[in-house]
């Protein structure tokens, strides 16, 4: 019998149990090992909440990284064994269930947090200790003058045993004592310390205000400061330190010695440079991340007055396929290879390649001519990218689509800048791809409007912005009105009625034509029988609604259909619902097959805009359609008399051939008197367009209607 799976809490113990095992050899604690892990136990618990909490707490990783302090964990190893044990072991035992990647990346900024508050208690805790020695200096401040001073063996005492360096000068500089963990710490003998003068510790990374702050304090005019100071060590390397200075003073008060106390900060210096690197670079490609490449850009739009930036956007064309056909791998191997041209490409002063995401890199410049430079820039990039380069013995063309920004410094933030890439970059690849675009203002806000709509569209339909305009359908041949087209709007708060054109289109990208499609339909025959009950006398007035291919392939298009009829209480025949010829090109039986179970209902199937889908003549007589919607390209000559003879010819043909299939002909877009006379005498059946009337509300239809009906 299999034992049980491991829960939750057995999977921390084990964490915790590394932890311990991993730190306790360099932790200065009475407690036995079992006993140090049941002290790291509720650390180990508050780490996993992090890791897994939904809005990331720097706070509560902080407080676990002071609380290793607080545990004795002192020793700079303690720290560096504690975020390795965290970086190899807490996703692993804690983060079950979690996306792998994205628990990877927050560990990392776990890491960084708890080194930050172990770096801060350990700070406050060597001032306190500092504190504690300087208020011994100073009560033992004759010291070096008194050499049988009475309380000269405590000061001793804390001197020599004190964990931080400790140095007296005199006011000159001359370096007079040191303790041995100031020794240690220059990694010399304590002749090679003392003798010295303070003056000869100059480093080339010394603040300005270190020295200014030095010369105060021994003229007497501070009592102390507190720097981040480097020295070099006799061997050349160099040894940073958190330096607190003090002025001790004799009996009367005058300024006599300096005494210097010096913490080792150079590993935990190197271990934040170590995660401030990992936290802003790419782990795959070395490149700069997203973080410092915002970090970089605003720099650059903040610039002074005259500077200029430029910004190329670039995403691989076709990288998804090679992500599915050859792997993960092989796709991360193309990326560190793009990553290495990229970088090759930005080589000059105030340029940079960094990497934003998966197939998403960017390229910046800066100075006062970047107009020209950026686009040799994207040039270089594109010519970089034109050699194959070669993952698991394939060779692979790489292709890519830049989008780039160019502009003066201090008009517009780095997201604005970043968004206008990103729209540039998209209407390259809609070019056709391997190629790049300037960025453009007007396509900017179209896209943004596009976008702001597309996000609007959902809740548009619940608030119930969107409503119907309806335009007679006219019988040529003795000019009744026999029904409407139903052409749907939407009032929109901002931007105000909007065509169909402008969000038909994101409605079909989106999937909301389904629900606002089948809302279109049951308003539309909704309102055909108000139109029947109303108006008897000339007959039922025809509803014609438009199909989108996204609902041609919906399941519940037939079943909604029959639903709505029925509770509208009106036969099928009232309803023409109409289809492009476009979404019919090639289609399949299972494509037709909702179609002619509606057509065998009663409901007429209309081929809206035929004659623009190059579709083969022949394919008519397969489709269940009963009516021909002839597109208004073919009869925008007739608008004037006489008419292009030839479009004569293509319409009287069109016609002809419908009304051997047995379909009735329906012309859009008919403007003059002259047209629909021309229309009439080529035996098209009906009409509708600006001529007779543009679309308008039902009630105007049926004052139409009733016009006829009387006439």
């Amino acid at each position: 019998m299999s034992a049980e799976p491991d829960g939750p809490e057995d999977r921390l113990r084990r964490f915790a149990t590394i932890w311990s095992r991993a730190v306790f050899p360099v932790t200065s604690t009475s407690s036995t090992r079992p006993e140090f892990e049941e002290q790291l136990l509720p650390l180990a618990r508050r780490l996993s909440e992090v890791l897994r909490a939904r809005a990331f707490d720097a706070d509560a990783a902080r407080a676990v990284g002071a609380a290793l302090v607080g545990a004795h964990c002192t020793d700079p190893e303690a720290l560096s064994r504690s975020l390795d044990c965290v970086d190899a072991y807490l996703v692993l035992y804690c983060g079950e269930g979690g996306d792998q990647e994205d628990l990877r990346a927050r560990s990392a900024r776990l890491q960084h947090a708890m080194a930050a508050g172990y770096a801060q208690a350990l700070r406050e805790r060597t001032l306190a200790e500092q504190e504690a020695i300087s208020a011994a200096a100073l009560r033992a401040q004759g010291v070096v003058a008194q050499a049988l001073h009475a309380s000269e063996a405590r000061f001793r005492a804390v001197f020599e045993g004190a964990a931080i360096g400790i140095g007296i000068a005199d006011l000159s500089g001359n370096i007079l004592q040191v303790n041995g963990a100031l020794v240690r710490m220059f990694g010399g003998s304590e002749q090679t310390v003392r003798g010295r003068n303070v003056m000869d510790w100059t480093h080339p990374e010394d603040a300005p205000q270190v020295w200014k702050l030095y010369d105060e304090l021994v003229r007497g005019e501070r009592e102390h400061y507190h720097v981040e100071k480097a020295f070099y060590r006799p061997d050349g390397t160099v040894l940073w330190t958190n330096l607190t200075v003090s002025l001790l003073r004799d009996a009367d008060g005058e300024p006599q010695y300096q005494l210097a106390l010096m913490e080792d900060t150079t590993e935990r210096r190197l271990l934040n440079l170590r995660l401030r690197y990992e936290a802003t670079h790419d782990a795959l490609t070395g490149l700069p991340n997203r973080t410092l490449f915002f970090e970089r850009l605003e720099k650059a739009l903040t610039a002074g007055a005259g500077q200029r930036f430029g910004l190329c956007y670039l995403d691989l064309d076709g990288f998804k396929t090679i992500n599915d056909s050859l792997g993960h791998a092989a796709g991360d191997r193309l990326l560190v290879e793009v990553a290495d041209r990229l970088q090759s490409c930005a080589t000059a002063p105030g340029e940079m390649v960094a990497r934003l995401g998966g197939d998403e890199f960017v390229a910046l410049t800066t100075g006062t001519d970047t107009e020209r430079e950026v686009d040799e820039l994207a040039s270089r990039i594109m010519n970089a990218l034109v050699a194959p380069i070669m993952v698991e013995g394939r060779e692979l063309t790489v292709r890519g689509s830049i989008g780039i920004v160019e502009g003066p410094a201090g008009e517009r933030s780095p997201a604005e800048v970043l968004r206008s890439a990103d729209i540039t970059m998209y209407r390259a690849k809609s070019a056709g791809g391997n190629r790049f675009e300037l960025a453009d203002p007007e396509a900017d806000a179209r896209a943004i409007t596009r976008h702001g709509l597309t996000t609007a569209l959902p809740t548009a339909l619940d608030r119930g912005e969107f409503f119907i305009e309806y335009q007679p359908l006219v019988h040529l041949g003795d000019g009744s009105v026999r029904g409407a087209e139903a052409l749907v709007r939407w009032l929109h708060p901002q931007h105000g009625i909007l065509g169909p054109d402008r969000f038909i289109p994101l409605a079909e990208h989106t999937g909301l034509i389904v629900p606002l499609g089948r809302w279109v339909l049951e308003q539309s025959v909704r309102q055909a029988r108000e139109w029947r009950d109303r108006h008897t006398d000339a007959g039922p007035l025809r509803i014609n609604v438009n199909l989108s291919p996204c609902q041609l392939t919906h399941p519940g298009l037939v079943q909604d259909t029959v639903d709505i009829l029925e509770r509208a209480g009106v036969t099928p025949d009232v309803l023409c619902l109409e289809v492009t010829e476009s979404a019919l090109i090639g289609a399949d039986d299972d494509l037709l097959k909702p179609l002619r179970r509606l057509a065998e209902m009663g409901v007429d199937i209309a081929l809206d805009d035929f004659g623009t889908g190059y579709s083969n003549l022949a394919n008519l007589r397969r489709l269940p359609v009963s009516v021909l919607k002839l597109d208004r390209s073919f009869t925008q000559s007739m608008q004037q008399f006489p008419a292009d003879p030839v479009d004569l010819k293509i319409v009287e043909g069109i016609v002809s051939l419908a009304h051997s299939l047995n379909l009735a002909v329906t012309v859009e877009g008919v403007e003059t008197g002259s047209q629909a006379e021309q229309l009439r005498i080529l035996g098209c059946d009906t009409a509708q367009g600006w001529y007779y009337a543009r679309p308008g509300p039902p009630d105007r239809l049926h004052e139409l209607a009733l016009v006829d009906a009387t006439g």
